[in-house]
């Protein structure tokens, strides 16, 4: 897969919104927004507004409608235009003076068919039609209050959010989450008809609520739309079972059959479960610039692979909390300056220390270019010699402005260097050692002992002692790592101490984090008692118990732990890089854990693995950050770990 294509692909889409939006008001839910914030930026969508004012508007129940003056309307929606959807656009519609709306999805319409459970048959005789959409359009112009008004409703496939050439996200599908052995249960309480399922190795379309079904179609739908872009025929293959249903599903998308039939080139797409190996997500093996600017700095609001850098140092601005709000925030996604794109992707690339030292050059070069007094300094880059060469661009408004994108990821840097957290990485690295190192010696449950006087409430914390959100990211670093395999007779005993111990330190903090209140369903810590907390670590532990046991249905992919020897240390091995190593090697028998999936015939006659060789592989959960809110807690972190 070119990496051209992907941002031609998002590129291409956002041109067909943006030829929509001249002299109108837009509306952009969190996901489009984030879609257009990698792809183009804002500043590509105001220019083509060119209106007076800043038009862009959050799509949301409470969104300021459209005024007398503003008659035009366009609103840019990652979901299906269904249930609240079309209530929230009613609501907007009917409180503004539009006569000219646009509506854009990034859904097919013949998913919207499929939501609006219309036989695929039915479907298939519709082909070239719109029915849904015409409806919608109907609806839209009687919302305004004149059917001789305008009302346009388009599909057009803003799935990725390219952040370099080779990486692209998809933030509308970032709560999309494999399956756990305890959700079986769920799934078997919601069929209590049909034949019960025994594990998640029996888990498939059927098995699925609608609503999840709707979701992955809706996944289907941009990837299928992708692959035309492309012009290749996909083949599908899976690594663990809700990638299993969600790679079955778009190797037998029905609207994408001709698409196939016509297309010159051929893609493989391997779908990977993320929780068969949490281990790298929340590990601090890389050595990897970026992957510690997304771990420490804040989030940026409305986003899940982006942070907020503070640029008020480039500013006359006073350093004070009341003006904290007053700068916009900087962030990662590269500007139109070539420099900042070239620094983006060697940071992406590069290990922690040569990407310092890229930071430092890229700063020098623009300063030079600018004429600025800059004084060269050799040997170790530090933060403080960066933060000098960086305000060397202060009140020069054109060198500001020519270096914009760079300079944000200067300070992200500097940032990142200085931040108490940046520190603690070294202590979460070492700890993670011990436990490799330890893991052939010793049981699950002598490492659970290690870990037991580290667990401290508030009062007795110090900036060096682990947060509750950090014990709960080691728990999830043990007990991914070991797997099911490690789980001893002793194991329960330990785990009751390291229970009892978390649950005080939850009830015992004096201010809940956004994590914590949803582990626990308190908003406050004065509503968390010790019995609530006692439930929610309890929960905690089942979702920890299966982790480990998640590969359990793999037969070579049974592990990520690399014992020692003589010569070399226990280590971590991605189960990613060993797909990919499975995949590419000639010498080694068709892998059993890789499943191929069929779209028919042809398919099933074709033996071996071989077609896998022959073309790239395109996996969507490659390299996505880990969002886990349904889990334990939500971290979204860029974690390069294929290690290679």
């Amino acid at each position: 897969m070119s990496a051209a294509g992907i941002l031609s692909f998002a590129q291409q889409g956002w041109e067909q919104v943006l030829a929509k939006v001249k002299w109108s008001v837009v509306y952009l839910d969190a996901a489009s927004a984030e879609s257009l914030h990698w792809s183009c930026g804002s500043s590509r969508l105001l220019e083509a507004v060119k209106g007076p004012a800043c038009h862009l508007r959050e799509f949301e129940p409470h969104a300021i409608g459209g005024g007398a003056k503003q008659p035009r309307a366009v609103f840019v929606l990652s979901s299906l235009l269904k249930g609240r959807i079309v209530e929230t656009l009613q609501d907007i519609i009917c409180r503004s003076h539009f006569q000219h709306c646009v509506v854009v999805t990034a859904v097919s319409h013949a998913v919207h068919l499929t939501a609006n459970h219309v036989p695929a048959a039915a479907a298939a005789e519709l082909e070239g039609q719109q029915p849904v959409f015409e409806q919608l359009e109907e609806k839209l112009c009687e919302w305004m209050g004149n059917m001789n008004y305008t009302a346009e409703v388009l599909h057009i496939p803003l799935l990725l959010a390219p952040a370099a050439p080779h990486l692209a996200f998809t933030p509308a599908f970032a709560t999309l989450f494999p399956l756990l052995p305890q959700d079986v249960y769920v799934l078997n309480s919601a069929r209590p008809d049909k034949r019960r399922l025994n594990s998640l190795g029996e888990v498939d379309a059927t098995a699925l609520t609608p609503e999840l079904l709707l979701y992955i179609r809706c996944l289907v739908s941009g990837l299928s739309s992708l692959c035309e872009h492309l012009g290749v025929r996909e083949e599908c293959f899976a690594v663990g079972s809700l990638s299993r249903v969600i790679a079955t599903d778009l190797a037998n998308y029905a609207p994408a059959k001709n698409r196939k039939k016509t297309a010159t080139g051929r893609a493989s797409v391997v779908f990977v479960d993320r929780t068969l190996d949490l281990t790298g997500a929340v590990g601090h093996h890389g050595d990897n610039l970026v992957e510690k600017i997304i771990s420490v700095l804040p989030q940026l609001p409305g986003h899940t692979n982006d942070v907020m850098v503070n640029m008020a140092e480039l500013t006359a601005v006073q350093a004070v909390e009341e003006n904290q709000d007053v700068i916009a925030p900087g962030c990662l996604a590269p500007s139109n300056d070539a420099s900042a794109k070239a620094l983006w992707e060697a940071l992406l690339n590069t290990k922690h220390k040569e990407a310092v030292m890229e930071v430092r050059r890229h700063l020098v070069e623009a300063a030079s270019r600018e004429n600025l007094p800059i004084k060269m300094s050799m040997g170790r880059v530090t933060p403080g010699q960066l933060m000098s060469y960086i305000q060397l661009f202060k009140n020069n408004l054109r060198a500001l402005t020519n270096h914009c994108g760079l300079l944000q990821l200067g300070m992200a840097t500097v940032q990142t260097l200085k931040h108490p957290q940046t520190a603690k990485w070294d202590n979460f690295l070492a700890f993670e050692r011990l436990l490799l190192q330890s893991l052939g010696d010793s049981t699950m449950a002598g490492v659970l002992n290690q870990l037991l006087p580290m667990i401290k409430s508030s009062s007795q914390r110090t900036s060096d002692d682990y947060s509750p959100e950090e014990l709960l990211i080691l728990l999830i670093y043990i007990y991914s790592v070991t797997g099911e395999d490690a789980l001893d007779k002793d194991l329960e005993e330990v785990e009751e101490k390291v229970k009892k111990a978390l649950a005080r330190v939850f009830s015992e903090e004096s201010e809940l984090s956004p994590l914590l209140q949803k582990i626990t369903g308190c908003d406050s810590a004065i509503n968390l008692t010790l019995p609530k907390s006692q439930s929610a670590v309890n929960d905690v532990f089942l979702a920890l118990r299966e982790i480990a046991g998640a590969r359990n249905l793999m037969r070579q992919f049974k592990s990520v732990y690399v014992p020692g020897n003589n010569t070399h240390q226990a280590s971590y091995k991605p189960l990613l890089k060993q797909v990919v190593e499975e995949a590419f090697s000639p010498e080694k028998p068709d892998p059993t854990d890789i499943e191929h999936m069929s779209s028919g015939l042809t398919d099933l006659l074709k033996t071996g693995f071989s077609m896998f060789m022959k073309v790239m592989v395109l996996s969507t959960r490659l390299l996505k950050p880990l969002n886990i809110p349904e889990l334990l807690f939500a971290t979204d972190r860029l974690h390069p770990d294929l290690g290679f």
